[in-house]
């Protein structure tokens, strides 16, 4: 894994692989579980469990979703082209993590290639992203 994913915000976690497949094998076999959603393939990612009470869990919960987001350091694919391949991205909250490479939020699945992340994070800072 590349060691910037190591430092700042984004060390400290649980190391996790994605995907070992192809980007092509990776997105046909993301296809199979979600056959609708926009598929968006990603390298250098960190899953960010969001610190909240048990209250906020539960509402979180209620709406469908789960407290995690998705931060990578690199776009690969992206296929409504929001995203320029290299750039990166930070997701809207999870609604499912499947497959070990599959997570997924209301609007997109990020489909997560090679190595990467997972650990707590403050909301805060996982809002601090965006303003990088």
């Amino acid at each position: 894994m590349d060691g910037s994913i190591n430092d700042g915000l984004l060390g400290g976690g649980t190391d996790l692989m994605g995907s070992g497949l192809s980007v092509e094998e990776a997105l046909v076999a993301a296809r199979q579980h979600y056959k609708r959603m926009p598929l968006c393939a990603v390298e250098e990612w960190v899953i960010l469990d969001a610190i909240v009470t048990d209250a906020e869990r539960a509402k979180v919960i209620a709406a469908g979703c789960q407290p995690m987001f998705l931060f990578a350091y690199k776009v690969v694919h992206d296929e409504q082209r929001r995203f320029e391949p290299g750039h990166w991205v930070r997701s809207g909250m999870g609604t499912s993590f499947k497959e070990d490479f599959l997570f997924a939020t209301r609007n997109t699945v990020y489909v997560l290639l090679g190595p990467g992340q997972r650990k707590p994070s403050s909301i805060e800072a996982i809002f601090s992203i965006c303003s990088w």
